[in-house]
């Protein structure tokens, strides 16, 4: 069973934490509960207001680092590129680490004595759902698990857990690049496509920081690769020296993968794992990756084999990743907000035949463009957000059906109306974009498409009402 850190674990220790976003928060309380003395500063007044008076809590702005044990910084403030914040260059000069609250909460659970065992999962896509999955297999073959990090609860917001346990970490590259210590008994890097350049430079260095999340694996240890990884002989022979357990997985029949998938079944080396012709929450090549990496996972962290294929079973959709929001006259919506990138939404729009498809919001490097393959199966393209032109520009250029809508309340109803006309069955939000043009997050703009939808479910009065 889970509980609550000692009390006095990092009493004595002073923290800073700049940045009181979701991860920056949970850090300031959790050290607090602790033990430790924090200094903790956001430049937004809500962010501070959100922290309540505490006798070891220090609200202040940072003018020197002295003192302090570790900065967390918001893994959205950069320490490297494209040029260091100026509290990252603070901190540097004064020889205070910079740190994931995810390094500080393995060094809290060593600290307080637990064994317990640690997995990490990065990735340029599929990282949340292999995530969520891995750690719905774990709790199904009743083993204790907490999961969060980049998705989810933040990671020292977790409980601790006992010996026999498994913390499930979302690792995004930002996160990686600010571990020192942190050793994953089980990590897996699934793929990746270029992202986050501004920060990482180049795909060299974005493959670095990736690559973190198998710093000081050993003996005895799992280490995940996808198939479809640029250059997986190259990775393969850098983890040699490590002697962990190097395993190749893959959402397609690969005979020289080590978990692979035929179009029924999930298979390893020794044959069938799991019958897939009932799983209907993870469609698609991407997704029989996702279901193929927590495989390897689950059962090398004790998971039983003839639980894994009811663990699929069990297993419901990731809020914001494919989800089926509402069926309107047969006609299914289908959420995918979380797809902020072209190989995100490609993953998506290779999972229907013929589709009205809802995109935009700010454009990523490259756009749409890496999409051209699976144009076909856009009956109609309904454009939203800030890069909406842009977008239309490469619909243009490969004469695919588009009008822009500008917002989700327009998309919607004429996704309805498009559908019927076409007599197509499916409309899917897949937007290839990040959503901070007109949303808070992606998870803001799924919430309201599906709200959009339920709306639209109900009726012309409630359509009228809203």
């Amino acid at each position: 069973m889970s509980a609550a850190f000692p009390l006095t674990l990092f009493a004595g220790h002073h923290y800073g934490v700049a940045g009181l976003g979701r991860n920056g928060n949970a850090a300031v309380h959790a050290l607090l509960a602790m033990g430790a003395s924090v200094q903790a500063w956001d430049d937004r007044p809500e962010a501070r207001a959100a922290l309540a008076a505490h006798p070891h809590l220090k609200l202040a702005p940072f003018t020197n680092m002295l003192g302090l044990a570790a900065l967390v910084l918001s893994p959205g403030i950069p320490h490297h590129l494209p040029s260091p914040h100026p509290l990252a260059t603070m901190a540097m000069d004064a020889g205070v680490p910079i740190l994931s609250d995810a390094e500080l909460l393995f060094r809290a659970v060593r600290t307080a004595g637990s064994r317990t065992r640690f997995a990490g999962i990065t990735g340029t896509n599929g990282k949340s759902t292999t995530t969520v999955l891995l750690a719905h297999m774990l709790a199904c073959g009743g083993i204790p698990v907490a999961a969060g990090g980049n998705l989810g609860p933040a990671a020292l917001s977790l409980p601790l857990l006992p010996d026999d346990g498994v913390y499930v970490l979302e690792m995004s590259s930002y996160m990686l690049e600010r571990l020192e210590q942190l050793h994953f008994d089980a990590a897996c890097l699934l793929n990746l496509t270029p992202d986050h350049l501004d920060r990482h430079g180049d795909m060299t260095g974005y493959t670095r920081a990736k690559m973190h999340v198998f710093d000081h694996q050993g003996p005895g240890d799992l280490a995940v690769l996808g198939a479809t990884l640029p250059d997986y002989a190259s990775l393969n022979r850098y983890l040699a020296p490590t002697r962990a357990t190097v395993a190749c997985i893959s959402g397609a029949d690969i005979a020289q993968c080590d978990f692979y998938c035929t179009p029924h079944a999930l298979c390893d080396r020794h044959g069938m794992i799991a019958d897939l012709t009932h799983v209907p929450d993870l469609p698609g090549t991407h997704n029989r990756e996702n279901a193929a990496a927590a495989t390897a996972m689950a059962l090398h962290l004790g998971l039983p084999r003839a639980a894994v294929e009811g663990a699929l079973r069990s297993f419901s959709a990731l809020d914001h990743r494919q989800k089926t929001v509402g069926s309107v006259e047969g006609i299914r919506f289908i959420n995918d907000s979380k797809a902020t990138n072209a190989d995100a939404t490609a993953r998506a729009l290779a999972c229907h035949e013929r589709m009205v498809w809802i995109a935009g919001g700010t454009a990523k490097a490259g756009g749409i463009e890496p999409l051209a393959p699976l144009f076909g199966r856009v009956a109609l393209a309904l454009l939203i957000g800030r890069d909406a032109p842009v977008l239309a520009r490469t619909l243009a250029q490969h004469r695919v059906p588009y009008r822009i809508v500008e917002t989700l309340e327009r998309a919607v109803p004429e996704a309805r109306e498009t559908a019927r006309a076409l007599g197509v069955d499916v409309v899917m939000l897949s937007p290839a974009c990040a959503s901070f043009d007109q949303f808070s997050g992606f998870e803001a703009r799924g919430a309201r498409f599906a709200a959009l939808v339920q709306t639209l479910a109900a009726g012309p009065e409630a359509t009228r009402a809203q």
